[in-house]
């Protein structure tokens, strides 16, 4: 029986994480976001939490506008970049950059 792979999906869009980064969007499409979590804070679970364990959460996070456009130089294929203090933060931001670069095409 083959196994299912569930991917994760954000306002529609694939999200996919490798290590400390994130990419959001479709190789496919035109544009594509890449997040790299630059620091993170261990922080301590809330009571009654289902794990005692610390969780890291970001504190700075790198957020660019890339061009998936593999005949580009990778230092050219940034359009945008801006650093966030959360993941939410960065994930709003991101969601937005997409959908506007996006729509422009």
């Amino acid at each position: 029986m083959a196994s299912t792979k569930k991917t994760l999906v954000y306002r529609g869009r694939p999200l996919r994480r490798k290590d400390n980064i994130l990419y959001y969007g479709s190789m496919s499409d035109k544009y594509i976001i890449m997040m790299q979590i630059m620091t993170a804070k261990p922080v301590q679970p809330v009571e009654g939490a289902k794990t005692t364990e610390e969780l890291n959460v970001a504190t700075k996070v790198s957020v660019q506008l890339q061009l998936t456009d593999p005949a580009v130089k990778s230092r050219d294929r940034v359009v945008k970049k801006t650093e966030k203090s959360s993941l939410y933060s960065a994930m709003d931001v991101a969601s937005i950059w997409l959908e506007r670069a996006l729509a422009k095409d």
